[in-house]
């Protein structure tokens, strides 16, 4: 199938099934996993933190991030389109006893730190404890500037909030921008790292903090079932990943211009172009796009239909692979 829902659904490689056929294995809820062990120094050592938690999922690692700054009844403020609070099944709230403070997201993803400041609670008992600001880069495909990351330690600095990232895709960020990842990573006390989107692993993210936090991330996560056992075959995945796939992210990027560019030209699509990573967004108009999908499936294409319609390229999307999409959009339409 050629797969445009999400880069959720990219494949190991024969390289990495053999480096997680090879890994050495323990329990890692005692520590003993060589492979999550090495992977987890690996990570400190790669994004400059001195403490890193490897996890199940991108979703339980926001959290644990979440439960590890904030006290029950504490809140969280973050963009209204951010994953943690839009796609994680409320669980800061339901698991957490956390109250998130959502902030209408700006066109470019950032958010406004005048609504920000105004959102900040007092400290009086009437309110929750405002204790965390949360931001998200990429954040629908789109990049969060440099400059506006530092104004982001500024506030938080001022307002005596942790600041905390949920850089699932903060890879092709620094791909985009043309940087290492530290020069996005350093501006936080919490990171979260999807090792199974663009990067190609089946399973897992890491939490990167100080070792207080990694600490009491740890206790969470085992509190949450979330203590894997020989998890070291998992662990190579992810080490391979950033080891092997990060610096042809730029091809992504470059699949999702061509296929924004040849999208555009189509009769009833308006692309954003001014997506930069590996997400192209396009209206529609006089197309069932339900029809559409259910047709182009047959065909071996699959996308999810929705009034804005989200394309996602990564390492198993080709270029071929584009133009055959396109193709059997034009027949259909």
């Amino acid at each position: 199938m050629i797969d445009f829902r999400s880069d959720t659904v990219t494949r190991p490689s024969k390289a990495m099934r053999d480096a997680m056929h090879n890994a050495p294995v323990g329990d890692d809820v005692y520590g003993d996993d060589p492979s999550v062990n090495e992977l987890e120094a690996y990570a400190c050592e790669r994004f400059n933190f001195n403490a890193a938690l490897y996890c199940s999922s991108g979703t339980q690692a926001n959290l644990l991030a979440l439960m590890a700054h904030c006290e029950r009844g504490d809140e969280y403020i973050c963009g209204q389109n951010a994953h943690n609070y839009k796609f994680e099944g409320g669980g800061a709230a339901v698991l957490g006893s956390i109250q998130p403070q959502p902030i209408e997201n700006e066109k470019d993803g950032s958010l406004c730190f005048n609504k920000v400041a105004a959102a900040i609670k007092p400290n009086d008992c009437h309110f929750a404890n405002t204790r965390l600001l949360s931001l998200e880069n990429t954040i629908g495909g789109k990049v969060l500037p440099l400059e506006y990351l530092a104004q982001a330690r500024d506030f938080v600095d001022t307002h005596n909030l942790a600041l905390h990232l949920d850089g699932a895709r903060a890879f092709n960020a620094a791909v985009d921008l043309n940087v290492d990842i530290t020069a996005i990573t350093k501006h936080f006390d919490s990171v979260s790292i999807c090792l199974s989107k663009g990067l190609g692993a089946p399973i897992g993210s890491l939490l990167l903090g100080s070792p207080a936090l990694i600490d009491k991330a740890r206790r969470w996560r085992k509190v949450l079932g979330g203590g894997m056992r020989q998890a070291g075959m998992l662990a190579a995945a992810g080490q391979y990943a950033l080891e092997h796939n990060v610096n042809r992210l730029q091809d992504d990027h470059a699949n999702a211009r061509y296929l924004a560019q040849k999208l555009n030209k189509l009769s009833g699509f308006t692309v954003d172009m001014s997506n930069t990573t590996n997400m192209v967004y396009a209206t529609y108009s006089s197309i069932n796009i339900e029809e559409l999908a259910q047709a182009l499936k047959l065909q071996g294409i699959l996308f999810s239909p929705s009034k804005q319609l989200r394309l996602v390229t990564h390492l198993d999307i080709t270029r071929e692979d584009i133009d055959t999409f396109l193709n059997a959009l034009a027949a259909h339409i």
